[in-house]
C-alpha cells in the first residue's frame, strides 16, 4: 500500500483534476450546503474566477443533505433530487467537476451518476456499508479521517474501499477531538496517511470547528485557517478542502467555520506558493530529506 497513487477526478466534458505527488495543489470548495440554485451558481462563478486567476485546479463542493447537524431544527439541505439537479447544472454550465457528501448507502448510485468525486463524512469513515456504496459508484472517494480516528488506522478504511473496487481514494484530515468541544490538528497525520499510497488533503474549515460548543450549533475559530493551511501544505498535502461563503453570518450551514470568500484568494495564493516552494526544494535536495528518521 505504499505506491504513490494519482486520483483523477472528472468524467465526460468537464475539466480533469489530477491529485497526487508532484502535481499542482488542488482545491475542493464551495458552500457547506446547497442553499438555492441561484446562490450555488453565484458561488461557483466567484470561486471559479479566483481559481482561474491563480491557475489552481478545483472541484466544486456543496452538499444536498447535511445528515450530521447538531439540531433537528438546523437546515439539513435541499434534498437528494433537487440537490443533484443543481450540482449537475453547475457541472454542465461551468465545465468543472463536483462533489457532495452522502450519508446513506441508498443515496450512493444517484450521487455517483452526477458527482465526479463522492465524499464520505468523517463520522462514517469506518462504516462498511457506506464505504461499499461509495466504491460501487465507480467514482473516486474523498474519505475524511474521523475526529476519533488515528491516522495509522485509516489504512483499514482504505483497504475496505480497495476490496470493494474503489477507483481511487483521497484521504483528508479535519482535526482530532481534543477533549470536549475542541479539535486539534496533528500535522504528522499527513505523512502517516500518505503511507497508504493515497494522496492526502487538509480540510481547513472543519479543523477550526468547535463542535456543538454553542449548545446546538458548532462554533469555530476561522482566524486560524491561514496559519493551519500554511502548515499543512508545507507538510505535503496535495489538496486543500475549504468551505467558503459570500456571507458567512447568513450561511445556512456552518456559519461559524466557513471562510469568507473575500479571503479565499489570499489563502489559496499563499498555499500555492508554499506548495511550489516545497516541490522545488524536494527537486533540489531529494526525497530522502523529507523523512530524515526513516
Amino acid at each position: 500500500m505504499t505506491t504513490d497513487k494519482i486520483v483523477e477526478v472528472g468524467y465526460g466534458n468537464v475539466a480533469r483534476v489530477r491529485i497526487g505527488k508532484g502535481l499542482p495543489l488542488a482545491y475542493i470548495g464551495g458552500p457547506c450546503a446547497i442553499e438555492s440554485r441561484d446562490h450555488t451558481f453565484r458561488m461557483a462563478e466567484a470561486i471559479g474566477e479566483i481559481c482561474r486567476t491563480l491557475e489552481i485546479p478545483w472541484i466544486f463542493k456543496a452538499c444536498y443533505d447535511k445528515d450530521c447537524r447538531s439540531s433537528a431544527d438546523s437546515f439539513h439541505g435541499v434534498g437528494l433530487e433537487e440537490g443533484l439537479r443543481i450540482l449537475a447544472d453547475v457541472r454542465d454550465a461551468f465545465g468543472i467537476p463536483v462533489v457532495s457528501d452522502f450519508s446513506d448507502p441508498a443515496w450512493g448510485p444517484a450521487t455517483g451518476e452526477v458527482c465526479d468525486l463522492v465524499q464520505v463524512p468523517a463520522y462514517l469513515c469506518r462504516q462498511t456499508s457506506v464505504l461499499r456504496a461509495a466504491a460501487k459508484t465507480g467514482r473516486p472517494v474523498h474519505l475524511k479521517k474521523g475526529q476519533f480516528m488515528s491516522p495509522w488506522n485509516m489504512k483499514n478504511s482504505v483497504r475496505k474501499l480497495e476490496a470493494f473496487g474503489c477507483v481511487g481514494t483521497l484521504l483528508a484530515d479535519r482535526g482530532t477531538f481534543f477533549g470536549y468541544n475542541m479539535l486539534v490538528n496533528d500535522m504528522t497525520c499527513f505523512p502517516i496517511m500518505a503511507r497508504t499510497g493515497c494522496p492526502v488533503c487538509f480540510d481547513a474549515t472543519h479543523s477550526i470547528q468547535m463542535p456543538t460548543s454553542m449548545g446546538n450549533v458548532s462554533g469555530g475559530q476561522r482566524e486560524f485557517i491561514p496559519a493551519l493551511v500554511r502548515a499543512a501544505v508545507a507538510c505535503g498535502v496535495q489538496a486543500l478542502f475549504m468551505e467558503t461563503h459570500d456571507n458567512p453570518a447568513k450561511a445556512l450551514s456552518d456559519p461559524n467555520t466557513v471562510l469568507d470568500i473575500k479571503h479565499l484568494k489570499f489563502v489559496l495564493a499563499q498555499a500555492k506558493r508554499v506548495h511550489e516552494t516545497r516541490l522545488s526544494l524536494l527537486q533540489e535536495f531529494g526525497e530522502d530529506n523529507v523523512h530524515t528518521g526513516q
